[in-house]
C-alpha cells in the first residue's frame, strides 16, 4: 500500500478491526517513511459475469435499479430495496465465489422480492425469465396461490367470541 502523503510503497498496519457488518475490515496504517498515517478499508472482491462475457464489480446500486423497476408503483420505500440489495449480496458471498454469474444474480434476487412484493415479483420475473403468454403469467399465479394455501396461517391472538 502506497503512502499518500510521500508515495513511499510500503507501510505498516497499526490497527486492524472489522466491519459491523463483517464484510471489510478497516486498518489503519502508519508509514514507515515519513510517519504519516492513514486508513485503508479492505473488501473481498465479487465480480460478475455478464451474458456477454464481460466481468464488471458487483453492486449492490444495480440489483436495486433493476429491482425498483419492477416495483414501480408498488408499496416499496427506498430502505426495503436496499435490505434486497443486501440479501442478495450475502446470498452471493456465502457460497464462496469470487466471480458469479450474472443469471445466479438474477436467481438470488427472485426469492427477497417475492418476499417483500408479489406483484413486483411477478414482474421481474416475467422479464428476468422471459415469459412469452399468458400461461406462463397463470402458472407463475398458482404456484403462489399452491404456496399460500400451505402457508400456515398466523395467530392474531384476537377470538371472534361476542361477550
Amino acid at each position: 500500500m502506497h503512502c499518500p502523503f510521500c508515495r513511499n510503497p510500503d507501510s505498516r498496519v497499526i490497527d486492524s478491526r472489522t466491519s459491523d457488518d463483517g464484510l471489510s475490515i478497516r486498518r489503519r496504517r502508519q508509514c514507515p517513511k515519513c510517519g504519516g498515517r492513514f486508513s485503508t478499508v479492505e473488501t473481498a472482491s465479487l465480480n460478475v459475469i455478464k451474458r456477454s462475457g464481460v466481468v464488471e464489480p458487483f453492486s449492490r446500486e444495480k440489483v436495486m435499479s433493476g429491482v425498483r423497476k419492477a416495483c414501480q408503483g408498488r408499496p416499496v420505500t427506498d430502505a426495503d430495496l436496499a435490505m434486497l440489495a443486501q440479501q442478495v449480496e450475502e446470498a452471493i458471498r456465502q457460497t464462496g465465489s469470487s466471480q458469479i454469474d450474472a443469471n445466479e444474480i438474477g436467481l438470488s434476487i427472485l426469492g427477497p422480492l417475492r418476499e417483500l412484493d408479489e406483484v413486483a415479483y411477478l414482474r421481474f420475473a416475467s422479464v428476468y425469465q422471459a415469459f412469452e403468454s399468458l400461461d406462463d403469467f397463470d402458472t407463475a399465479i398458482a404456484q403462489l396461490r399452491a404456496d399460500h394455501a400451505h402457508r400456515p396461517v398466523p395467530a392474531s391472538g384476537a377470538t371472534d367470541d361476542v361477550q
